[in-house]
């Protein structure tokens, strides 16, 4: 009997499980698009105020203006030791402000973001994790001005003398070193301590150096590019001859945060044998910072400050969901926001009245106590409409590279609007799963129909739950 091979049609309908085809551009490089990178700013124009559609943001104008004058007053540093609260109801856009803020101020303002519930750690105390997120949040930015000798080695000679310690054996008493540079060269008498760097920096005749005048201290930067060869694959680094004199002044600045301060004298370095490296490693992963050594670590920086060596650069730290701190943590925060070293404080929370947590009968607006409120400037979030709700879906369609076909973006808004936002951008990407199944470059409105039957959201959820508040067997109780 001969066996006859049926061609599978393509027009049968493809399980739900079944894997996608794989795509021609399966192999280019695809980067993790996160739940706000649509977010690049607050949107203002030049006079404060906030343009209805822009850096990513749709309405919320109030909430936006207000953060604006926040970040202002962050960049003048008027705003230390203060709080900003914002308030509303979940997926509102309190995280996005809090992270458009963090835009508007740049890289060189550190920005400290933690959740309430961070603070439950068992390696170390509550307060501890507050602290530390303060200490981060504050910056200090160092400017030194250094005299380096700057060039490519063109000499380099140890001069040896006897041992004034035994008549055996010499001993190295000076080192000559000529540099070069394009403008010209220099020959340095240098103290037999530099020759030892220069040994373990294993520097030759061709290298590109430096040398600090005040220390000592060598660095080697590279090999010069006129020593460059022709290989392929070569494990050596080329740089250019430096340019201008050999002697020179270079303002060099550094940005570290007093947490990186207070972490590196915490865990001072032990030495380089087998039991100092293995007490490293069995060490716990975080070390508690004593009160004692912060103060030791601001005095320093108080005299750097004093002396116009450093400038402090007091940063942001955004505590989401603050309402999960309990009563012991809101009064460390008061006295955190009086220290004389204090970031700014964003705080988030969708809590309207509420238990305090860590109390059993003080019940405060948004679940925070009422001394630390009156700290705070309260920013509230308006909800969004159904036509901000589709700008919304549009925006996060286009940043996902996805189509939309006739009608979708009416009905996803309709559907943001009767459970939420968060809901509606959510059936995007499953919905472009399932066209991608059904060979389809667009969603169609029947991708969301089906995904309303595959998924439910909150409110939907809550309603099909029984009076009894609980299920049995798919029927409720």
């Amino acid at each position: 009997m001969k066996a006859t091979s049926a061609t599978p049609s393509t027009s049968a309908p493809v399980a739900h499980n079944a894997l996608p085809p794989p795509s021609a551009t399966s192999n280019a490089r695809s980067s993790r698009i996160a739940p706000h990178s649509h977010i690049k700013g607050l949107g203002l124009t030049s006079d404060g105020l906030a343009a209805p559609d822009a850096a990513g943001f749709i309405g919320q104008t109030n909430a936006r203006e207000a953060c604006g004058v926040v970040v202002d007053l962050v960049k003048s540093r008027k705003f230390s030791g203060r709080a900003l609260l914002l308030v509303g109801a979940p997926g509102t856009g309190k995280t996005a402000l809090a992270l458009a803020v963090s835009h508007e101020l740049g890289n060189k303002v550190p920005f400290c973001p933690m959740v309430g519930s961070e603070v439950y750690s068992t390696e170390v105390k509550k307060t501890e994790v507050l602290a530390e997120s303060f200490r981060r949040a504050i910056g200090l930015r160092i400017k030194e001005t250094k005299e380096v000798y700057e060039g490519e080695v063109t000499e380099l000679t140890p001069a040896e003398s006897e041992n004034p310690l035994s008549g055996y054996g010499k001993t190295v008493s000076h080192v000559i070193v000529g540099l070069k540079t394009v403008k010209g060269t220099k020959q340095l008498r240098l103290d037999p301590t530099i020759y030892e760097a220069i040994l373990k920096e294993k520097i030759v005749v061709g290298d590109v150096i430096y040398v600090e005048a005040n220390t000592g201290a060598v660095k080697r930067v590279g090999r010069s590019d006129a020593y460059a060869s022709s290989y392929d694959l070569e494990s050596e680094t080329y740089v250019p001859l430096p340019k201008g004199d050999v002697h020179k002044r270079k303002e060099l600045v550094q940005d570290v945060t007093l947490g990186d301060l207070d972490a590196a004298n915490a865990r001072p370095q032990g030495g380089q044998d087998i039991m100092s490296v293995m007490g490293s490693l069995v060490k716990s992963g975080r070390t508690e910072v004593t009160d004692k050594l912060r103060r030791e670590v601001n005095k320093v920086v108080k005299g750097y400050v004093d002396q116009g060596v450093a400038e402090v650069v007091p940063g942001v730290v955004f505590i989401d969901e603050v309402h999960m701190l309990d009563i012991e943590c809101f009064t460390y925060l008061n006295a955190l926001l009086e220290s004389p070293m204090a970031p700014t404080v964003i705080l988030a929370t969708n809590r309207g009245n509420a238990l305090v947590r860590g109390t059993t009968d003080v019940v405060s607006p948004h679940g925070v106590p009422v001394d630390l409120l009156d700290r705070c400037l309260i920013v509230k979030t308006d909800g969004y409409n159904r036509e901000q709700i589709g700008k919304v879906v549009q925006l996060r369609a286009n940043v996902e590279g996805l189509k939309l076909g006739p009608g979708v973006l009416e009905r996803i808004a309709e559907e943001g609007e009767r459970g939420s936002m968060r809901y509606a951008l959510q059936l995007l990407t499953p919905a472009s799963i399932l066209a991608g199944l059904s060979k389809r470059s667009q969603i169609e409105v029947e991708d969301i129909g089906e995904m309303n039957e595959l998924f439910l959201d909150a409110k939907t959820s809550a309603t099909n739950i029984g009076a009894n508040g609980g299920f049995d067997g798919g029927k409720m109780w």
